[in-house]
């Protein structure tokens, strides 16, 4: 941001906003600041956000859903205060419910009245102490678009970070908004669609939220309904959430989307543009990775799952080309995936420190036994790995089969999002075998997957082509059953192959190096 002539950094409005709500939110105990979803955005990252802001008009009336404490409309304006052509008059409208935000939020944007006005810019606000989703239920609509007509209310541009966190589907939020998610919703979603319905045709929409709804099944009905009126001009990834929200402890990726409203874009023949931008956190925002790409590249509206891909690199474009021109998948090749059955607080009278796998005991995996490409079995540890065959009563057991093991969860930072294992019957004697809710597990639906299937399976995506992919197209640290049941997967035989090639592997030759010769050959 500009220097400014009248006034030092420190007291700037959206500085005032930022130290404010972070002594608020400092108040407020763990518990308190997850039920309401409380990660206010710092000012760092407000700034960035206000730049992203693209209007010429003199007038403009802006909307944030969720204003906290009142640091991202003050950037804004600060930021307008200093473009040219210089913006004359704003109307801003901000919704909080929290109390405490409720005061802090009025004291901000009184000084930033005045701080406007200095700056020959009028500001009026209105702060609307409800809930905003439930304020505009009537967004959301049951056939074929989110919303069909031009709201009475239009606003020139919409910015939030919204709060985040799964709601209950009895909520009467989650009722109003069935047509667009389903089950338990995250609150975020619930934001950007109603918020977007009161955006005029051709203002702008500015959000940070989770990256967690642009891929996967859970979120597709928003994306379809969301994205046949959103146009996405820009996005920023967060390579680590942490960094982009150091004072919370948050952990989903984060992204920016800059938005358009332009209802029906996916039907026009314009060849429209998408910029991506990425940084690993604040410190780094002014050395950008930056790429443009074409939009159809990223979102597929024409697609069934409708998945809005974020490649930063230019060299993922071709791993996502290899992979989608696979035609194979789990299902054609009579496999499956489902989640490990045992969960343990559930399955305590079961589960045990001590035994040997016999009649009476069989090995229960965690997600901590399972590595890239190995599972060991039994491992230093507090957990219990042991489950009574008893158990296969309540349907808790597997036979001790061929099968391919994944973790479920991963971190953000780590090297490898997919990190799966060949499990060999061979491993431990019994006929039985435990697996923990914490990991997938790949299966054959005939009699039984072969040792090469299972090797090759695991190597494919152990490989960093996979992880690639899996990244690009999934913003979730958690691995997702659904999305690797729909992953396309190359032909069978080339599997087994590279099945037949981790058995012979040599001390110098990497699963990577085996894929790649793989693929390779098979072109």
């Amino acid at each position: 941001m500009a220097s400014y002539k009248r006034h030092s950094w420190e007291s700037l409005p959206s500085r005032f906003a930022d130290r404010l709500g972070a002594g608020i939110v400092a108040r407020k105990t763990p518990a308190e600041r997850k039920a309401g979803g409380l990660y206010l955005t710092p000012v760092e990252v407000a700034d960035f956000i206000a730049g992203q802001a693209n209007t010429s008009a003199s007038e403009i009336r802006i909307l944030d859903p969720a204003a906290g404490s009142g640091t991202l409309l003050c950037a804004i304006v600060e930021g307008l205060a200093i473009a040219e052509p210089r913006v004359r008059k704003v109307e801003l409208t901000a919704y909080e419910t929290d109390p405490d935000l409720q005061e802090a939020l009025a004291s901000v944007l009184d000084r930033l009245k005045r701080w406007a006005e200095e700056h020959q810019v009028e500001v009026s606000v209105r702060i609307e102490k409800q809930d905003f989703v439930l304020a505009h239920a009537g967004s959301f609509r049951s056939n074929g678009h989110l919303f069909d007509t031009q709201s009475r209310e239009c606003f020139d541009l919409v910015i939030a970070n919204p709060p985040y966190f799964k709601i209950s589907k009895d909520d009467p939020r989650a009722q109003a908004a069935m047509v667009v998610v389903h089950g338990q919703p995250n609150i975020y979603a619930l934001f950007m669609a109603a918020t977007a319905a009161l955006l005029r045709k051709g203002g702008e929409f500015l959000f940070i939220t989770p990256r967690s709804f642009a891929s996967g099944p859970y979120f597709r009905l928003f994306r379809e309904k969301f994205f046949a009126n959103i146009r996405p001009v820009g996005v920023h990834v967060f390579g680590s959430r942490r960094e982009a929200f150091g004072r919370d402890e948050v952990l989903q990726e984060s992204i920016i989307l800059r938005g358009v409203r332009d209802d029906g874009w996916q039907h026009s023949r314009e060849g429209f543009e998408l910029e991506i931008t990425g940084s690993a956190g604040i410190a780094d925002l002014a050395h950008l990775n930056r790429r443009s790409l074409p939009l159809r590249d990223a979102l597929d509206m024409a697609s069934s799952s409708k998945i809005f891909r974020l490649p930063i690199l230019p060299g993922e474009d071709a791993a996502l080309r290899l992979v989608d021109s696979w035609t194979g998948s789990l299902h054609q090749y009579e496999m499956n995936i489902s989640t490990g059955p045992v969960v343990p607080f559930r399955a305590t009278e079961y589960i045990d420190k001590i035994g040997v796998p016999s009649n009476d005991y069989a090995p229960l995996i965690w997600m901590n036994h399972v590595l890239a490409m190995q599972v060991t079995f039994p491992i230093e540890t507090r957990k219990p790995q042991y489950i009574s065959t008893v158990a296969t009563e309540k349907s808790l057991l597997l036979p001790n089969r061929n099968y391919v093991l994944i973790r479920r969860f991963s971190a953000k930072e780590e090297a490898r999002r997919l990190v799966a294992a060949p499990w060999l019957k061979g491993s431990v004697p019994g006929s039985l075998l435990g697996i923990e809710n914490h990991l997938n597990y790949i299966y054959s639906m005939r009699d039984e997957m072969n040792e090469n299937e299972a090797l090759g399976l695991a190597a494919l995506l152990n490989s960093e082509l996979l992880d690639t992919y899996f990244r690009v197209s999934s913003g979730n640290t958690q691995v997702s059953a659904t999305e690797l049941r729909a992953m396309p997967l190359p032909p069978r035989d080339m599997i087994i192959f590279i099945g037949q090639r981790v058995r012979k592997q040599s001390g110098g030759e990497s699963l990577d190096d085996i894929v790649k010769e793989a693929i390779g050959t098979a072109r």
